[in-house]
């Protein structure tokens, strides 16, 4: 039985519901001839906030929209799949178990979800799986095919890169990747329980994505043995998804040249194929040293140099391999380090803008650069507890993932500034010819 239709959204900013899909043409975004660019945000719990379950909130999950779609915000990037896991850290419930049986009620999540987005002209990128802990992924395919073998990104007694390594077996691994294809083909060939349309046939869906930031590795011996079966998985996956779906974009989900062992040969020969229709980037100082969250003051300009830095790297490889590129996460604490929905952001604020600036110059110059979604919209949400962790079976999502405090990188409905800047933004980006 079908359920109810979604509600008519209220009164938005967006100027149409998506008719057309998004193609590449000479590496350039395009809709319907014309260019496209966009401002977007990454929002994992959509389909969570989506299912008609204890763990939903349908009508949160409408006031979301419609907040992201007053200051512009079109393109949402959505965990589109999670897997039962032994991971302390990941996500419940999820999507999948061990025995390929996918659960209703997030799948229908994931239907209204769309459905609400169609209704506000907002499109959606779609992520596969997961190269880290939070949602199960690759490290639970990995358990599922092995014997019970796998690596807690929590476990003191197997530290960093103990966790990243392993999981990067997944790629040689023919049955665990084969329980993978076996989830890609469900969920492509789905129908849209809200709408009646098919997903490959929905232009909602902006991109399929084939996983949340996959890398070959993190030790240099790891990276150099697995690069063969990284290279061969994206390209099989990218073929495989565009026989399901020839109307859609895909995209890896690579952070970049981070997510290559930092070597640009690598990343080129991850996506050099005509199957990946464009470059994607992410830009975390903190996780990755270049600043420290007590002295922000002290070392944003560090962070300012490295990002601006990463950014004109990405342009030039997105130049060599004629494809657009998109910055499609970005975070950046609160002041002080703070976790706290009241802290203040003015450093975040002018990392923001470091990036849309970026962005909005490549527009202007017709470069590849073409749009950016921060990470990560927290809305309403708040902490519920002092030390800013979710418990197991809590439901109040924010944009941080249940392994991470939360309030860390989230932008809440009430960071007024962040949101001026992200509509003004939008304003400038919308103004490009």
């Amino acid at each position: 039985m079908l359920e109810r239709s979604p509600s008519a959204p209220r009164k938005h900013s967006s100027t149409e519901v998506p008719s057309r899909f998004v193609s590449v043409q000479d590496g350039r975004f395009f809709v319907d001839g014309a260019p496209h660019r966009f401002v977007g945000a990454n929002l994992w719990c959509a389909a969570y906030l989506g299912a008609n379950a204890g763990f939903g909130d349908r009508d949160r999950l409408r006031r979301e929209l419609d907040r992201l779609s007053e200051v512009g915000v079109l393109n949402l990037r959505i965990l589109a799949s999670s897997e039962l896991s032994p991971l302390k850290s990941a996500v419940r419930p999820a999507f999948r178990d061990k025995s390929g049986e996918a659960n209703r009620e997030l799948l229908q999540g994931l239907d209204f979800a769309l459905a609400e987005m169609k209704a506000r002209g907002q499109r959606a990128v779609l992520y596969l799986t997961n190269f880290w802990e939070w949602s199960g992924g690759m490290m639970t395919h990995l358990y599922w095919t092995n014997g019970g073998e796998f690596v807690d990104m929590d476990d003191p007694e197997h530290p960093w890169p103990e966790f990243p390594d392993f999981a990067a077996q997944f790629y040689a691994n023919r049955e665990a990747v084969a329980l993978y294809h076996e989830y890609v083909r469900l969920l492509l060939t789905r129908e849209n329980s809200f709408t009646g349309q098919r997903y490959a046939d929905d232009p909602t869906i902006f991109a399929w994505q084939l996983a949340n930031e996959p890398r070959p590795g993190v030790s240099t011996a790891v990276v150099e043995r697995n690069i063969d079966a990284y290279v061969a998985w994206i390209r099989h996956t990218a073929r495989l998804l565009k026989s399901l779906d020839p109307n859609h974009l895909v995209s890896t989900g690579s952070e970049g040249l981070v997510g290559s062992a930092n070597r640009e040969d690598y990343f080129l020969r991850a996506h050099d194929t005509p199957d990946i229709d464009y470059l994607t980037a992410h830009i975390w100082p903190q996780n990755w040293n270049w600043i420290t969250p007590d002295d922000l003051a002290g070392t944003f300009p560090n962070a300012e140099r490295l990002a601006q830095s990463y950014l004109a790297q990405h342009i030039g490889l997105a130049d060599d391999l004629g494809r657009p590129l998109v910055v499609e996460e970005f975070g950046f604490p609160r002041d002080e380090g703070r976790f706290d929905r009241k802290a203040t952001t003015a450093f975040r604020d002018d990392f923001y803008a470091l990036i849309q600036e970026a962005v909005l110059a490549s527009a202007r110059s017709n470069g590849p650069l073409s749009g950016s979604n921060f990470w990560a919209f927290g809305g309403e949400g708040s902490a519920a507890h002092a030390d800013y962790r979710l418990r197991p079976g809590e439901s109040s999502y924010l944009g941080d993932p249940p392994h991470e405090p939360q309030g860390w990188y989230s932008v809440f409905d009430s960071d007024t500034s962040t949101l001026k800047l992200i509509s003004a933004h939008a304003a400038s980006l919308r103004a490009v010819p």
